[in-house]
């Protein structure tokens, strides 16, 4: 089984006995509920240092009171197993009062890549990431952190962060896993019905034939309209946002130019589902 630590002096202490012998540290962090998608990050993080370290903490300053706090998904003995596995030498488990202590009256805010899309349906939510993620990179000071496509904003955020706060990380950017139908593996997929989990995969279906209208010549505004009727038909309660956005400013297009990036948010019954493609 990998070790097991709870608060931040034990983690510095284990991280500067693994620097102490001259190995690398990589870090990924998680909110536990672990499935192919992580552990495809727990991969590549072993594939970039000596040491893996994954952080398992429910953060919950990026729910919003009517989010799924209380109810999101928690499996703390299956992941302790995948984990140990996967051969991860440290797992970082801090309770809430760890993490933010009494008092606490910091936190962080990216622009840029954190404005629209995500942020104008949970305005809340990249402040509770960034803040949290700028202090797991300070706690645990890796050399590397990975963090999956899948969550191609918040990546975009983590990137932004780092760069302007001068964090000395690598962040290593893993492409999204799948299940067999093409549904983006995530953790609230288990919140879905059989019915509501027949829909779902509709999402990528839809996304990649956008994706080939578009590189093949569609004009933008169409096919952004299309899309929105086939994900209504489809079966998809709420639509968020369906926007072709430049891949690293994350600002919408209006024409499609190199390594841009067509992200969607859907909501399927209690569900909600992201995806995206790179065209």
């Amino acid at each position: 089984m990998a070790n097991i630590v709870r608060n931040v002096g034990a983690l510095r202490a284990a991280v500067a006995e693994y620097r102490g012998s001259g190995e690398r540290v990589a870090l990924v962090p998680t909110m536990g509920a672990l499935h192919g998608g992580h552990m495809a990050l727990v991969d590549a993080a072993r594939g970039a240092a000596e040491r893996t370290i994954v952080s398992i903490f429910i953060n919950p300053t990026q729910f919003a009171p009517t989010e799924d706090l209380a109810s999101y998904p928690r499996s703390e003995a299956e992941d302790l197993r995948q984990l140990a596995e996967a051969g991860v030498d440290l797992v970082f488990m801090p309770a809430p009062d760890e993490v933010y202590g009494a008092g606490f009256a910091t936190s962080v805010s990216v622009a840029g890549p954190g404005a629209g899309l995500e942020s104008a349906a949970r305005p809340h939510f990249f402040t509770g990431v960034a803040t949290v993620v700028a202090k797991l990179l300070l706690q645990c000071l890796p050399d590397a952190a990975a963090f999956g496509e899948k969550d191609y904003q918040q990546l975009q955020v983590v990137r932004r962060l780092v760069r302007d706060l001068d964090i000395p990380c690598e962040i290593l950017a893993i492409p999204t896993v799948r299940e067999a139908d093409g549904l983006a593996c995530s953790s609230r997929n288990a919140y879905l019905t059989p019915a509501e989990r027949a829909v779902a995969a509709g999402l990528y279906e839809i996304l990649q034939a956008m994706a080939q209208r578009l590189a093949t010549g569609g004009a933008v505004i169409t096919e952004i309209e299309d899309g929105m009727r086939c994900l209504e038909q489809a079966g998809f309660d709420v639509i968020d946002y369906l926007a072709l956005c430049d891949g690293e400013s994350l600002v919408p297009l209006s024409e499609l130019h190199d390594g841009a990036r067509l992200l969607a948010a859907v909501r399927l019954g209690n569900t909600r589902l992201i995806d995206n493609v790179a065209l």
